[in-house]
């Protein structure tokens, strides 16, 4: 059966051949539709193969621009590839751009695609810097900004070691910073509490940045803290027992002075008060005389006798000659540099510490020598404060309520006169002491009248 049937072929091939001889050529028009037909399905199988081969990113491309043909061309398997890599390509973030490139460099170096699991950097998400401004590669933060005056107050980094506190005060800068506003340091030096703090508040009040407050009393002192509005508010320093007529108030006003020096670079002058202190005068006129003065006010005079020279010790030469001692009111206005001489100190302090003592009175001392010694002309050679001490006696006269009055006020601002900057003024005390508590009401009620505050 079989030879017949390729028999029964081979004879029908010929006659094919033979008919398709015989019949008439095809007209132009038809085969350029047959070649048409063929090239698109020609196309159509290299497409589906490229396609289903590896799921490239055209299938994507496909997809997004027309998804319902690729589905009628693509199989399943290849359908389910490109929507994995579109999916992929839309879950990606948007390239960085590429920063500028620098001038007098080459062309840049062709980009090569990262790959999909590493993350970007933040800096190539970030502003390129300004011309001329280098870019800055590190991530730690900015140093807070400086305070404007109590954060070594409130710090409390010094406990009671005078001597760690005096090395520190001394590397203090010793000039206010070029462009800060001159302050002064009002350095209150009490036995317990403050009883004239409503009269100097009131000085105070509308000032904040014009000064600073210090205050050192007693350890063992435990009053209240005054309200955040008064000036005396978390102003007391670290502080010793103080013992009339010895070295240890002077140890307590080198204290004073080292902290206001490391708390704030902007303290220009450093006043020295008590507890019986009052201001003759307001806020501005007090601020602009201190620190426009050309001189220090501390008395520093030689005076001959038993309370001046008589209390000098042999013992103390050769560091301090006996030519070289003086004598002056414990009450001083210093400035900058004189104060951070003071708290340097490590060669007379020393020698005051260990010879200046039964009937010899360092704060009386300490301080005029020191200035004879190291700055002599610095000094006006006067105090801010009025005392009296007509009646005689170790201590000066005390004034209680009746004995305060608009013409004594009066004659306390202007009664006397003295030099200033070269010039002679009536001007020459901005405060008094010593005042008892019982006269602050006369002094609130007078104050707006006479001395220009409250």
């Amino acid at each position: 059966m079989t030879a017949k049937n390729n028999l029964k072929q081979q004879h029908a091939l010929p006659m094919v051949v033979a008919g398709m001889a015989a019949t008439p050529a095809c007209p132009v028009r038809t085969k350029l539709l047959l070649c048409a037909a063929l090239g698109f399905a020609l196309g159509v199988a290299a497409t589906v193969s490229l396609l289903t081969s590896s799921a490239s990113p055209y299938t994507a491309s496909l997809h997004a621009h027309g998804g319902a043909l690729a589905g009628l061309f693509l199989p399943a398997s290849a359908t389910a590839a490109a929507n994995a890599v579109r999916d992929d390509r839309q879950q990606q973030p948007p390239a960085a751009p590429r920063p500028p490139r620098p001038e007098g460099q080459g062309p840049p170096a062709p980009a090569v695609p990262a790959p999909a699991t590493i993350r970007r950097p933040r800096s190539w998400t970030e502003r390129p810097p300004a011309a001329g401004i280098s870019a800055i590669t590190t991530t730690t933060a900015p140093p807070p900004p400086t305070p404007a005056g109590g954060a070594f107050l409130s710090s409390g980094s010094i406990g009671d070691d005078d001597e760690e506190l005096m090395a520190l005060a001394a590397s203090a800068p010793r000039a206010v910073p070029p462009g800060a506003a001159p302050k002064v340091a009002f350095l209150f030096l009490t036995r317990w509490d403050l009883p004239m703090a409503p009269l100097w508040n009131s000085f105070f009040h509308g000032h904040r940045g014009r000064y600073n407050v210090y205050v050192h009393t007693d350890p063992a002192f435990n009053g209240s803290e005054p309200p955040e509005t008064s000036a005396f508010h978390r102003r007391r320093i670290p502080s010793k027992e103080v013992k009339w007529g010895h070295v240890s108030m002077v140890e307590a006003e080198r204290r004073l002075l080292a902290h206001a020096l490391l708390d704030d670079p902007s303290n220009a002058r450093f006043v020295l008060l008590s507890e019986s202190h009052v201001p003759l005068f307001d806020f501005p006129t007090v601020h602009s005389y201190l620190v426009n003065s050309t001189q220090v006010f501390l008395e520093s005079y030689d005076q001959p006798g038993a309370t001046g020279r008589g209390r000098y010790s042999r013992r103390m030469s050769p560091v301090v000659a006996a030519a070289q001692w003086r004598k002056g009111s414990q009450w001083f206005d210093l400035d900058r540099g004189l104060a951070a001489d003071v708290v340097a100190d490590r060669v007379y302090f020393p020698v005051f510490r260990r010879f200046c003592s039964r009937g010899c009175y360092a704060d009386e001392h300490y301080l005029p020598t020191l200035i004879n010694i190291r700055r002599p002309a610095a000094a006006a050679n006067r105090s801010l404060t009025w005392v009296d001490w007509s009646r005689g006696g170790p201590h000066p006269a005390r004034f209680t309520r009746m004995q305060v009055t608009v013409d004594f006020l009066r004659w306390l601002r202007s009664g006397t006169t003295c030099t200033y900057n070269g010039r002679t003024t009536d001007v020459c005390f901005l405060f008094a002491r010593k005042f008892l508590p019982n006269s602050l009401t006369r002094f609130l009620r007078f104050a707006p009248k006479v001395m220009g505050f409250g």
